[in-house]
């Protein structure tokens, strides 16, 4: 596992790219939390049960910046699905040691073919 918080985020990239669990569960403390706008606060097995999912509906993910202060990370990715669709997120990112303690999800707009998608409420 990367020592380095910056090389930890890759490899977390990396590992959902690879639909590898096993190095992703790895990745994340015990005690992790996950908060995006479809989810509050789960926990480390809610995560998996809730939001994990076969990654191959995913091309890439360009990350475009990150940015790391201390024990606490931002980073904005783009990922590109097979479909052709595309969108932006925003993640922040906290650490507990060598592992990431909790990750909050901040969704950017959707795309495909280059068209912005209107999201339904």
């Amino acid at each position: 596992m990367p020592a380095d918080r910056e090389s930890l985020i890759k490899d977390l990239f990396s590992a959902y790219l690879a639909n590898d669990r096993h190095r992703v569960a790895n990745a994340l403390a015990d005690s992790f939390r996950f908060t995006s706008p479809f989810d509050d606060n789960l926990d480390k097995q809610a995560y998996f049960d809730r939001c994990w999912r076969d990654t191959g509906w995913i091309a890439r993910h360009d990350i475009e910046r990150i940015f790391v202060q201390g024990d606490e990370a931002f980073v904005t990715y783009r990922c590109l699905a097979t479909d052709g669709k595309s969108f932006r997120n925003t993640e922040f990112v906290t650490f507990a040691g060598d592992r990431i303690a909790r990750i909050d999800v901040y969704f950017g707009a959707t795309y495909q073919n280059g068209a912005f998608l209107r999201q339904q409420a």
